[in-house]
């Protein structure tokens, strides 16, 4: 029998097994050298996603190993692409010096990257949190953890599984960590729609999780965070804080509170709410969100807030009162706010610099970043004390000492890596002063020992130099040589001199060329010792952070409200809406240059217009209007001013926009499916302060079952107990008969004026229904050719007088065939009529062809 044989390994390949068997789902970069090195089926998914090639070696063992690699300066290039690509990346980096080492050079996993946790700025969208989240969807309650540990951000909420999936939406996870043994049918939705990450059950056992969250936050119980051992949600915040520990995070000092989201204390906004009103990206490339005209803010952390503000619009007045203070307060002293503007102006990420201060990644470099942040915020503190402002955050410490310890310890422009340059300023420590002077006063030390020994010796001629074999030594030509003292030691003869070397030229040689390396190290302790100083602070640099940040995105409402005049709203305790002149806050700063927005007004109540409902042709600007507002109440609710002449508001919890149609072919759900999954999520959701807002219910199917279902739906609203708000934009001029038959449904229409054959859009929302679509004028718009819009216009001036026939016989023979034929040969009347109206002009070769063909076919006898 022949002996198997066994696979043999270089060391080093041994030493990358074993830190592959700790992380196999990550794919490891491996320091080898100036390189970072896949291998296996990792260099095969990196060399496909990167494109770079794939190699084959034997590395030492029996068989050929795929290999793939890259310079290591390329790492940011490279990274974002593999984290993009949907790979958990673990950089194992060489942990000692290979020139110091005899053998192997320990390594090890010094950073792990996956789309939710991210610490590397080139992969971070600076106005945009990094949520990683952890779901447990128990049998009872489902919990939600989200942490974003590039800013410390930690909170956890709790509800039924429509509530936490609602949140999902609402914090947008870049990765979702779950249990392993979660449903199939559960992970393959969330799958379409985020990075899933499966962790091993026992890590959400109740106990474990209590010991994870108690050792983390050093306590001895929950009861803080408004937990209790075994709830749901501690069972997800011990999960997300085990992962980010076991992915080579340990260090978490700066995740310090873990707060509680009351889902119920925000505006309640489902994914397709958010989607439907462009809240954070366009439907369409190139397209304007709400997000990109409301965002003025100068910082990175004010960007982020602003977002957060936006998914969780407020529904306590009081809070949202004090914010529209903040703003008008901005409004009425402009001197002040420019000030502030420009304190705050390129003012750095505090949050994320903190971060890395308390993971111990931050460069000096970075660290200078956090100086200057800190000494903008201090002065905008200044500025609003001096000005006795009111805001919805107080003013925290400035952090004096801590300001004036980097100050003192960091030089003007640090390096990016300890020993590449000076980072400490000489003047902070006395041995890296002695160190740096006697670098920097080499070379007149040197030439004083050169003209000492000459003046000694008497050799005038003295040459003083260096090599690499030597080092320092001093060449005297042979006509000299017998002027050499004793004590000098010869180490070289050369045709026409010789070289020596002094005990002092040893010694300060020694002290020069070890002088490098004492200042690296050195400064390496000192940098060490200043960032555990300054994680000591590391609270309070987060309240001052979010302070900046909220200050930031105030100051950006009040720009917003100033230069496109937005006025404050107020709030009843009514039912009931009323907007002057409001306006879309994105159509009309897209407008094209001299066109005006055409604002419209709106005046709804519970009790007799609960139901708008609105006809008008595409085009006319049914969707704006009810998108519009829409916005109007959500900027209201989350403390800004709004665009219109006045708005009285009532406070909606809950918000839903159903508009446009598209199908969701990964789901395999047709248009009409996609329509009525959204319409059933509103209908079966409805609270007392609810806003629905409807356009084009039903158009994704037949006529008659639109009708029908639009109608029933209508109806549904209006005698549903809750009595929401109701804006229903429709086709279906039907509808505009159950203002006759339901007290709270009022007709409107958005105005259109024919002329001259032609449709003019006036864009103005006037009460009572309208019975024209105005389609085939739509379609002209569009440029659909002649042929097409003459033949619609005939089969409806048919279809028209089928039912105005089947209207006068009562209905009867409605389903009946068309009947258009009153002569014998009733064609021919028809083709007079055709052709009188056609437009020559406008007609192209190839649909006056058509049109032919069509006319030979009607008169052609069979």
């Amino acid at each position: 029998m022949a002996k198997k044989v066994e696979k043999k390994q270089t060391p080093m390949m041994r030493q990358y097994d074993e830190i592959k068997a700790k992380h196999p789902d990550a794919m490891l970069l491996f320091r080898v050298g100036d390189f970072y090195e896949t291998f296996g089926e990792d260099a095969e998914k990196a060399s496909k996603t990167l494109d770079i090639i794939l190699t084959k070696r034997s590395n030492g063992s029996a068989s050929e190993t795929a290999l793939a690699g890259f310079p290591h300066h390329s790492l940011n290039t490279y990274l974002p692409k593999l984290v993009k690509g949907g790979h958990r990346v673990a950089i194992v980096e060489q942990l000692e010096d290979p020139k110091l080492v005899k053998g192997l050079v320990k390594r090890g996993v010094t950073d792990m990257i996956t789309p939710g946790i991210n610490l590397n700025n080139d992969l971070l969208d600076g106005k945009e949190h990094n949520y990683l989240a952890a779901l447990y969807p128990s049998k009872g309650q489902w919990a939600l953890a989200v942490a974003d540990i590039s800013t410390g951000s930690f909170v956890y909420a709790s509800g039924s599984k429509e509530v936490v999936k609602g949140a999902l939406s609402t914090f947008k996870p870049k990765e979702i960590i779950h249990p392993r043994d979660m449903q199939r049918e559960l992970r393959q939705e969330l799958d379409r729609e985020f990075y899933l990450y499966g962790v091993d059950v026992w890590v959400w056992e109740e106990n474990y999780a209590f010991d994870t969250l108690v050792q983390h936050f050093g306590t001895q119980n929950l009861g803080g965070f408004g937990l209790e051992k075994g709830d749901v949600a501690s069972i997800a915040a011990g999960a997300i804080l085990h992962h980010l520990k076991h992915s080579e995070m340990a260090q978490l000092g700066h995740i310090t509170q873990l707060s509680r989201v009351v889902l119920e204390d925000f505006m309640w906004l489902d994914g397709f709410t958010v989607q439907n009103l462009e809240l954070f990206y366009p439907s369409s490339q190139g397209g304007t969100s709400t997000l990109d005209i409301l965002d003025q803010t100068m910082s990175p952390m004010g960007g982020r807030l602003l977002r957060t503000w936006l998914s969780l619009p407020l529904l306590d007045v009081d809070h949202i009162a004090k914010r529209h203070d903040a703003v008008g307060q901005f409004l009425e002293q402009p001197d002040v706010a420019d000030a502030l503007r420009q304190t705050l102006a390129g003012l750095p990420d505090m949050e994320r610099l903190t971060s890395r201060v308390s993971t111990g990644r931050i460069s000096p470099k970075e660290m200078r970043r956090l100086l200057e942040a800190l000494n903008h915020t201090a002065k905008a503190v200044e500025v609003i004390e001096e000005n006795v402002f009111t805001l919805p955050v107080a003013a925290p410490d400035t952090l004096e000492q801590t300001r004036a310890l980097l100050e003192r310890a960091l030089v003007d422009d640090p390096v990016v890596v300890i020993g590449k340059g000076e980072s400490i300023r000489s003047d902070y420590n006395e041995e890296l002063a002695r160190l740096r002077g006697l670098l920097n006063d080499a070379t007149s030390t040197l030439e004083g020992i050169r003209d000492r020994e000459a003046e000694s010796s008497g050799i005038p001629s003295l040459k003083l130099a260096f090599n690499n074999v030597f080092g320092y030594y001093l060449e005297v030509r042979n006509s000299h040589k017998d002027k050499v003292p004793e004590q000098w030691h010869r180490k070289q003869t050369l045709v026409n001199a010789e070289r020596y070397i002094t005990e002092e030229l040893k010694t300060f040689e020694a002290e020069v060329l070890g002088a490098e390396e004492k200042i690296r190290v050195i400064e390496t302790e000192l940098f060490a010792a200043i960032v555990a100083e300054v994680n000591t602070v590391v609270p309070q640099l987060m309240l001052l952070a979010n302070w900046a940040a909220t200050i930031d995105v105030l100051l950006g409402f009040a720009k917003l409200a100033h230069s496109h005049q937005y006025v404050r709203p107020t709030f009843t305790e009514k039912a009931s809406a009323t907007i002057v002149n409001g306006r879309h806050p994105v159509i009309e700063r897209v407008l094209p240059e001299g066109q005006a927005y055409i604002a419209n007004s709106l005046s709804m109540n519970s009790s007799d217009s609960a139901i708008a409902m609105i006809t008008g042709p595409n085009m006319s600007g049914k969707s704006a209007l009810l998108r519009q507002v829409a916005l109007i109440q959500i900027l209201a609710q989350i403390g800004a001013y709004v665009p219109s002449d006045s708005a009285e508001l009532p406070i909606i919890d809950r918000l839903f926009v159903r508009v446009g149609a598209s199908d969701n072919l990964s789901k395999g759900e047709s248009t009409f499916m996609v329509e009525m999954n959204e319409t059933a999520t509103i209908l079966n959701n409805i609270s007392p302060r609810s806003l629905v807002i409807l356009d084009e219910i039903g158009r994704g199917t037949s006529t008659f079952d639109g009708v029908s279902i639009a109608w029933g739906i209508a109806e549904y609203l209006h005698q549903h107990p809750n009595a929401p708000l109701v804006l229903f934009a429709t086709h279906y001029h039907e509808l505009n008969e159950m203002a006759a038959t339901f007290e709270k449904v009022k007709n409107y229409h958005v105005a259109v004026v024919e002329h001259d054959g032609s449709m003019i859009f006036t864009r103005q929302l006037k009460p009572g229904g309208t019975a024209h679509s105005f389609g085939l004028h739509v379609a002209k718009l569009a440029g659909i050719p002649a042929y097409v819009l003459n033949r619609a216009d005939r089969v409806l001036e048919g279809l028209e007088a089928q039912r105005e026939a089947s209207e006068n016989r009562g209905g009867a023979d409605s389903a009946g065939q068309l009947n258009f034929f009153t002569i014998d040969r009733p064609e021919l009347e028809d083709l007079a009529q055709e052709i009188e109206n056609l437009n020559l002009d406008e007609l192209k070769p190839i649909e006056a062809l058509m049109l032919l063909h069509t006319f030979k076919q009607k008169i052609s006898k069979k």
